[in-house]
């Protein structure tokens, strides 16, 4: 038997990298898995060779969110696990962030991990049963230079899953935040900041314990893990992928 047997699971931004992995994962856990992204093509794909469904889904819309809700239900009768994954990386300053880059940082990292909980959550209150998984980043957890707008929206993704864990405990709807260090992702490669043999690499890496960069699978057994029973006693807690750079 599977850990997510006979469990439904919607995993946004799951056409590629870290959310296709998570939707790999929780489908050989026996989970029937819903990827959906805006990235129409691989996403069809990525969900063609899991055989998962796929839904086009732009995570800033709220009335793409009631769709996709809808949809689910309509299909699938429930949802008891929902993976906030979906994400955008910029890498600039206070200084060279506009304000246009920094409310579109926000409505994709933050607004949609804010609807995702408003919208499920309330099917899962309903059920009063489920499991909220929200992708921060160790960027949410301490200062970082160059990428001021990427780090307020991990920050606020922190502070809410707080607040939504004690708000939806009261209905049995856990709520954790995952904070990945450097994961070797599509995202990780916008950054420029690993370049083969350079001497760049080598000074960050010096600061990971592990000294190296993770792989996704990595991250997602630990989405798993909270997606299971075997996490049932942990909400509004901080769970850190970071190979040690954090502690």
């Amino acid at each position: 038997m599977g850990l997510l047997d006979g469990r439904v699971a919607i995993i946004t931004g799951g056409a590629r990298g870290q959310g296709a992995i998570e939707g790999e994962l929780f489908a050989s856990e026996g989970a029937t898995v819903v990827l959906t992204d805006v990235l129409d093509d691989e996403g069809e794909r990525t969900a063609g060779e899991l055989g998962c469904d796929y839904l086009h889904h732009d995570v800033a819309d709220e009335a793409a969110w009631d769709s996709v809700v809808a949809d689910v239900l309509a299909r699938h009768g429930r949802i008891d696990v929902l993976v906030n994954n979906a994400g955008i990386f910029q890498g600039a300053g206070l200084m060279k962030t506009s304000t246009a880059d920094f409310d579109r940082m926000l409505a994709i990292n933050a607004r949609g991990v804010f609807l995702g909980m408003q919208k499920v959550g309330a099917a899962m209150a309903e059920a009063e049963s489920g499991s909220i998984v929200n992708i921060s980043s160790v960027a949410g957890l301490m200062g970082t230079a160059g990428s001021f707008a990427y780090s307020a929206s991990k920050w606020a993704v922190r502070g809410m899953t707080k607040s939504a864990a004690k708000e939806l405990g009261r209905r049995n709807v856990r709520v954790n935040s995952v904070h990945p260090g450097y994961i070797d992702t599509e995202m990780l490669a916008q950054t420029n900041v690993f370049t083969e043999d350079s001497d760049r690499t080598r000074r960050i890496l010096r600061q990971v314990p592990l000294g190296r960069i993770a792989e996704p699978a990595e991250v997602g057994r630990v989405v798993l893990f909270l997606a299971t029973d075997a996490s049932s006693y942990c909400t509004g807690q901080e769970f850190t992928v970071d190979g040690g750079m954090f502690g």
